[in-house]
């Protein structure tokens, strides 16, 4: 299977991965288990009609898999996958040269699909329900729009933020589905599997200590894979069972509830700096030096999930649980006011 990467700049994250750590096949991929099987009726029945399947959406936060998914769509189809992202594809002539050639049957596959600029979303709307496109001859009064028919493709989207994605770009695509996060005992099969692509002695214990602590996101727990590997190599024996699991995820900063440094950099300025909140998205971005976009889409996703912050209409709001995790005393409940027109007390 041949993959075409259109801008070095622009690679979509899920393909920063060591090489064989990525599912081939529906079969291999581990979790999602309702979306697999939504997947394989659509592709079998595609295949049987030797079409093209219909164009898809994957959803969710960075790390569970969308970009696993999109390879995984083009080699069930026994297709060419081609690989961009909404950023590189700057203005319509950019995509028009994209579609021009692909082959029947191929798979294109768009990341962060929600940054596509409205001039190119436009062109894809036709592409995606008639294959063809309009190619635009001259310019003023004497410029003529030529129908171009396109080869019948597959379109692959991925993106972190469905709401970002406009209504007509969203009904063009016969499955939308959201990827959730994982439960621990597939993060544990799921670290199994690396490790033995890796040649890594781990038990079942150590592989559901690294998977306690990954987030409920395979990339975060095949990072966390290599890293425990890591300090077993150097500082163990090069086994790892639960203690040099624990030990090594330490080393690194991964505390018992899966928090590294920069999501404790979060909880701890919302608890100390804050006095718990309410805060701002952009006062916490600027406390910690992040992105906006990072903060809420990578960071307080998994702290909301644990119940240790909470989005309220006037800011974040640390839970009592995010101070006993810190190791802080909650701030109890503010001291009543008197009323501006109350009578003074006697």
């Amino acid at each position: 299977m041949r993959e075409e990467l259109l801008s070095p700049d622009e690679t979509p994250d899920d393909l920063v991965d060591e090489p064989g750590l990525r599912p081939r096949s529906l079969e291999e991929f581990v979790g999602q288990a309702e979306l697999k099987g939504h997947l394989a009726v659509m592709l079998g029945a595609a295949r049987r009609r030797r079409e093209a399947a219909d164009h898809l959406l994957f959803a969710g936060p960075p790390g569970l898999g969308k970009t696993t998914l999109a390879h995984i769509v083009a080699a069930e189809m026994g297709t060419t996958i081609q690989v961009t992202s909404g950023p590189a594809l700057e203005r319509a002539g950019d995509l028009a040269s994209i579609l021009t050639r692909i082959e029947d049957g191929d798979v294109l596959f768009i990341d962060e699909i929600h940054r596509l600029p409205r001039a190119v979303e436009e062109v894809l709307y036709p592409a995606m329900e008639d294959f063809r496109i309009d190619v635009v001859l001259g310019k003023g009064p004497a410029a003529r729009s030529i129908p171009l028919d396109l080869a019948r493709f597959t379109l692959v989207g991925a993106t972190t933020r469905t709401g970002l994605i406009t209504g007509p770009l969203r009904d063009r695509f016969g499955l939308v589905a959201r990827l959730e996060y994982y439960d621990a005992d597939d993060l544990r099969r799921i670290v199994g599997r690396a490790a033995r692509i890796l040649g890594v002695d781990i038990t079942d214990d150590g592989a559901a200590e690294i998977a306690r602590r990954a987030r409920g996101t395979p990339r975060i727990a095949n990072r966390l894979l290599r890293q425990v590997r890591d300090f077993a190599e150097i500082e163990r024996d090069g086994h790892i069972d639960a203690e040099v699991a624990a030990a090594g995820l330490a080393f690194f900063g991964v505390d018992e509830r899966g928090l590294d440094k920069a999501s404790r950099a979060v909880l701890d300025a919302v608890c100390r700096r804050f006095g718990g909140g309410p805060v701002g998205l952009s006062t916490l971005a600027i406390a910690v030096s992040e992105p906006t976009e990072t903060v809420e889409d990578v960071y307080e996703p998994y702290l909301i999930q644990q119940g240790l912050l909470m989005r309220t209409p006037r800011g974040r709001v640390a839970t009592p649980a995010a101070f006993a995790h810190l190791g802080l005393a909650a701030p109890g409940p503010a001291p009543a006011q008197d009323g501006l027109f109350d009578p003074p007390a006697p």
